[in-house]
């Protein structure tokens, strides 16, 4: 399966999660490509949009391979088995935290503004990314979404590795995927257009779906 772009993966995940309609919910999207998929989420099932912050940790020297993530107010996954093999010392990882803190915070700021995080306290947070590839940083998303009281976790993506629930152990409450193709070598082969997600495009999407809210 393949998906136009984020919008029509967003439209068809949302079918998906159709059950979830009856509960308490907030959407909550990865940025930066996982807003534009969580907003079509958050129209069709009427529920609020937020951004939940969280940053992978990329190895040094080979960022594209990651070695964890971090997300807001300390939350932390690391691959104990990747910064084993590639002999990542205490030293470089506190140098990729301090230096992934700093875009974090950025982020915050650009976001939200002064507008405070969505409380999640008894309700379900769907936390959604535009796709799953190592799950890094989905598991520090979901781990935020518990730290700051969420009721239930449910995680949505479009398109994952067909081991996506076994990866992702207990993170999530519950697992929604589209399609879960047997050949994945990376998300962005199953978009035809998968052009990377500007601030100002999540900054808007935060705001369509505000303004869709009474």
């Amino acid at each position: 399966m393949r998906f136009r772009d984020r919008i029509d993966a967003g439209n068809r995940l949302a079918a998906e999660l159709t059950h979830l309609a009856t509960e308490p919910l907030i959407i909550l999207g990865l940025p930066r490509g996982g807003v534009p998929v969580a907003l079509r989420v958050a129209l069709a099932l009427h529920a609020p949009l937020d951004v939940v912050l969280v940053r992978k940790l990329g190895l040094p020297g080979h960022r594209e391979l990651a070695i964890g993530a971090i997300g807001e107010d300390g939350v932390r996954v690391l691959n104990d088995d990747v910064i084993a093999m590639a002999g990542v010392t205490t030293d470089d990882l506190a140098a990729t935290e301090a230096l992934e803190q700093v875009e974090m915070a950025r982020r915050a700021t650009r976001f939200r503004g002064s507008r405070p995080r969505l409380p999640l306290v008894g309700r379900t947070a769907v936390v959604v990314d535009d796709g799953i590839a190592t799950g890094a940083t989905a598991r520090a998303a979901c781990r935020a979404a518990r730290l700051h009281g969420a009721g239930r976790v449910v995680l949505a993506v479009p398109v994952a590795p067909t081991d996506w629930v076994r990866r992702m152990g207990d993170a999530a409450d519950e697992y929604v995927c589209v399609d879960t193709p047997a050949c994945f070598g990376a998300v962005g082969e199953f978009y035809d257009d998968f052009s990377q997600t500007t601030d100002d495009e999540v900054v808007r999407c935060l705001r369509i779906a505000g303004a869709a809210r009474p």
